[in-house]
């Protein structure tokens, strides 16, 4: 099943996506949705979110960032602007950040 909003996207067999930045770029390319397009291609999650980034920045001059998660919990989190508050869950341990290249890791309660 697919679901798709202005922000994000999911499907059960790809992998589900959360955007924010300059939501007019995001929608011309429709950032989510082009970002499982290129997990489908086989890319890695880090790979489908710079390739996706580097498309809206380059087509449309558009900054924005995107957490991603694969089917298997594969994720990341990337952007262009620059900062973005994010945080993810897994195994027990809370990642979080702001800056680019500053994520902190702490053990979830």
């Amino acid at each position: 099943m697919s679901s798709i909003r202005a922000g994000g996207y999911a499907d059960n067999d790809i992998g589900a996506i959360s955007t924010t930045g300059h939501g007019e770029s995001i929608l011309k390319v429709n950032l989510a949705r082009l970002t499982l397009f290129h997990i489908e291609q086989g890319k890695t999650v880090e790979e489908a979110a710079d390739l996706s980034l580097g498309y809206m920045k380059s087509r449309v001059k558009g900054l924005g960032g995107l957490i991603v998660v694969s089917k298997t919990g594969d994720w990341v989190a990337r952007w262009t602007s620059t900062s973005m508050p994010w945080a993810a869950a897994k195994d027990g341990k809370l990642h979080f950040g702001i800056d680019p290249d500053d994520t902190a890791i702490t053990d979830l309660p």
